[in-house]
């Protein structure tokens, strides 16, 4: 087989129909627009949002809309970096609560994510719900371990 043998499948390329180009073409006169009406005009046709003048419901939520909307199953961790663990004495558990408890997170059911900004030097036990690869190589190289907690969807939603 060369390269000139090459052919696209049996039906896989499908001519483009060309409308408005005359009765012969299957397409002409009203190009499948229907007769008159704002549809049939070049440049008709009303918005998505439109609902033929009544208040439309996207202005009536103007909470569900632009900047403001907030995704309601989105799942929010609270970041913690590798460097604010270098407060706790070595071979601490590091848990939620014990974040609560130096004021590192507000609540002990929030998820938490261990980024890896800064340096450690004692070796911790982190449990928190997840960790980012360089977090972990921190924690691990100062003799740590990281362990991941176990969440699922629907605990609380931090801002």
């Amino acid at each position: 087989m060369k390269l000139h043998d090459l052919r696209p499948a049996e039906g896989s390329k499908k001519r483009r129909k060309r409308v408005g180009r005359g009765i012969a073409a299957g397409q002409g006169k009203t190009a499948g627009r229907g007769t008159k009406g704002q549809n049939a005009r070049s440049g008709g046709g009303v918005a998505g949002y439109f609902e033929g003048g009544q208040f439309p419901l996207l202005r009536k939520l103007p909470f569900a809309r632009g900047v403001n909307f907030r995704d309601p199953w989105r799942v929010r961790f609270t970041p913690v970096n590798v460097d604010r663990l270098e407060r706790f004495a070595p071979g601490t558990e590091v848990t939620p609560e014990r974040l609560v408890e130096a004021r590192i997170i507000r609540h002990s059911d929030e998820l938490v994510a261990v980024l890896g900004r800064g340096e450690l030097t004692r070796p911790l036990t982190v449990k928190a719900h997840r960790f980012s690869a360089s977090a972990r190589a921190k924690i691990e190289a100062s003799g740590g371990t990281a362990v991941e907690l176990p969440w699922q969807r629907g605990g609380r939603r931090t801002r």
